[in-house]
């Protein structure tokens, strides 16, 4: 069964919450909801093994985790055809795994080892699977915009009918090209989609304080690019927005911006303490909003799967990163001759 819209299942969101485009939310089958909960978890798993590597100094250099922005990543995938691209900043592990590349190849990535993405030159902030049309992590804030609209650009120059997903955070929506982005995406009609990941503090300083016009769906409006706000907590509105999104690039009606209002429960990176808000804010988002808890308790509820169900495939999701980590410290170091590869003089 493909999954369907609800309006019962839209009457029973708290008011202040904001949904998917227009709207709507996607009322997921039990198939859906089994592999959206799934691939959420090995995102938050990953994650959090990641976040231990560093700790022990398996990782070095940045790390940037993607703990409880998993909604976000995975209802958009789930909209997206062979063939449509995905790039996005240096807060990339989520959407590597999204897009099916292997846990084992991130996690030797992000290790330095031989065999990860980037054959170990690249780490966290700079992967990339052509098989997979992963066009990166980034370092630069805000540079995957542009290139996610030259992406766009490709496509419509091939005559294909691909849509290019550029994601970027609230603190890269204030960068310059990402303006000279917007403008040239709206002239030609490019089949873009900008993805706000607006989780509230860029590298530490809230959006209210730092940003004239804190509702990041509109920066487009002088350009005549439609935008919308959506619950970047809630898979099934994040998927209801990107069926409605890809849909109006593929008809050739150009750019949309969908800025999605999600949280991450770490900070910026690994070395921020994140001392600019309160614990307790953060524990009532895990509380209340978590995208994952939500799915879990829709499982139950429904009874599409028990505890012991739900265990099992924590379990398997364990494993799968359990076995990354494993495979990403016995893997070797990059040759010294690796330096003179993949370079273009």
């Amino acid at each position: 069964m493909a999954p369907r819209k609800s309006a019962a299942a839209a009457s029973r969101k708290k008011p202040a919450e904001k949904s998917g485009l227009n709207g709507g939310i996607t009322e997921f089958d039990k198939a859906t909801e089994l592999k959206a909960y799934e691939e959420m978890l090995l995102i938050r798993r990953f994650e959090e093994k990641a976040g231990q590597l560093y700790g022990m100094g398996f990782i070095g250099g940045f790390c940037h985790l993607y703990i409880g922005q998993e909604a976000v990543v995975v209802g958009m995938q789930m909209a997206l055809k062979d063939g449509d691209q995905v790039i996005t900043g240096y807060r990339d592990h989520g959407h590597m795994l999204a897009t099916g590349m292997e846990a084992r190849g991130v996690m030797a990535e992000l290790t330095g080892r031989r065999d990860g993405y980037s054959h170990g030159k690249g780490g966290s902030m700079h992967m990339f699977s052509k098989e997979k049309n992963f066009y990166g992590g980034h370092g630069i804030v805000g540079a995957q915009v542009s290139l996610g609209t030259g992406l766009a650009f490709a496509n419509k120059y091939r005559g294909n009918d691909n849509v290019a997903v550029a994601y970027f955070g609230d603190g890269a929506a204030n960068q310059g090209q990402v303006y000279e982005s917007f403008n040239m995406a709206a002239l030609w009609k490019l089949p873009v989609i900008y993805i706000v990941e607006n989780n509230r503090y860029a590298m530490g300083t809230s959006t209210v304080r730092s940003s004239a016009q804190s509702n990041f769906s509109l920066r487009g409006n002088s350009f005549g690019i439609p935008g919308h706000q959506v619950d970047g907590m809630d898979v099934r509105a994040v998927h209801a927005a990107a069926v409605e999104a890809v849909a109006h690039g593929r008809a050739g009606k150009g750019p949309i911006i969908l800025e999605m209002l999600t949280y991450r429960y770490r900070g910026h990176s690994m070395s921020d303490p994140a001392k600019y808000r309160s614990k307790d804010e953060v524990q009532k988002m895990r509380s209340e909003h978590d995208p994952i808890e939500q799915v879990k308790a829709r499982i139950l509820e429904l009874k599409h799967a028990s505890e012991d169900d739900l265990k099992a495939i924590d379990k398997k999701v364990r494993d799968v990163v359990a076995d990354s980590a494993d495979f990403a410290q016995n893997n070797p170091e990059p040759d010294v001759s690796e330096l003179y590869t993949d370079i273009v003089l």
